[in-house]
Parts: structure tokens; sequence; C-alpha cells
């Protein structure tokens, strides 16, 4: 993993196809461990099925990266995710921490995001109060 296959591994336009199955298993470990605020799985199996899962959802997905750094067998980029579900488009900022293992595949995938405002805020009544309930814990 270098830093162009970082960017390219982060890098989905609309309307382009999702990396295929083989794709996923030349990047990621056979025991890869994914986890994001909404989900958490054990296994190149279940990565797959986690991917296939949200594509099947959404009418489409965008990806474009953004920073990035690399030290060692640690990565990390800055992204920002679109899903179209249902003609509306729901965009989710976001960053990534990758661990690599001796031979250089993902043995480790952590996403950090907000779920919860992106998805929720834009909805009539449930959105003001996700809105006064984020403002509660900042002010």
């Amino acid at each position: 993993m270098d830093a162009t296959a970082l960017r390219a591994l982060f890098t989905k336009p609309y309307g382009a196809p999702a990396p295929r199955a083989e794709q996923w298993r030349a990047l990621y470990a056979d025991d890869v461990h994914f986890q994001d605020p909404t989900q958490e799985h054990h296994g190149i199996e279940a990565y797959l099925k986690a991917q296939e899962g949200l594509l099947r959802r959404c009418d489409d997905v965008c990806l474009v990266p953004g920073a990035q750094a690399m030290e060692g067998d640690v990565a990390f980029i800055e992204w920002q995710m679109g899903l179209k579900i249902k003609g509306i488009e729901f965009v989710y900022p976001g960053t990534t921490v990758l661990r690599l293992n001796g031979e250089g595949k993902i043995r480790d995938h952590r996403d950090y995001f907000d779920f919860v405002a992106p998805t929720f805020g834009p909805v009539p009544v449930l959105g003001s109060f996700v809105r006064w309930l984020y403002g509660r814990f900042v002010s």
C-alpha cells in the first residue's frame, strides 16, 4: 500500500462501478477487522458482505478522497462519502485509519464519521430534534 493505492481505494465517482470482490481481496487480509459507527465485522467474507449490503441499499455511492498520511504500517485518509437513496443524497465527511499487516494488506480498517446528523438532520421534525440534541451537548 502506497499513497497512490490509498487514494485509489477511496475514490469512486457516482456512476462508476464499485470494486469487485477480487479487488477487495487483493488489498485486505483474510482476517481483516472492520468497524465504523454503524457496524463491526471480522474477516474478509464479512467485510465483503458489508460492502455488498451498502451498495444494495443505495442507488449510487460516491467516495472522494482528501488529505492523507502514511507512517510505517498505519495510513490515515480523510474522505467524503455520498449516498443516493430513493432520490435523496446523504453526504458524510469522515476519516479512516488503516493498519497493515506484514504483507502490506489491510488488517484493520476503522472509519470515523457522524452518522446521525447527515442521516436525520434533513428530515422534517426529526432534524430539528437532532440539531437541538447536538446543541445540548456542545453548549
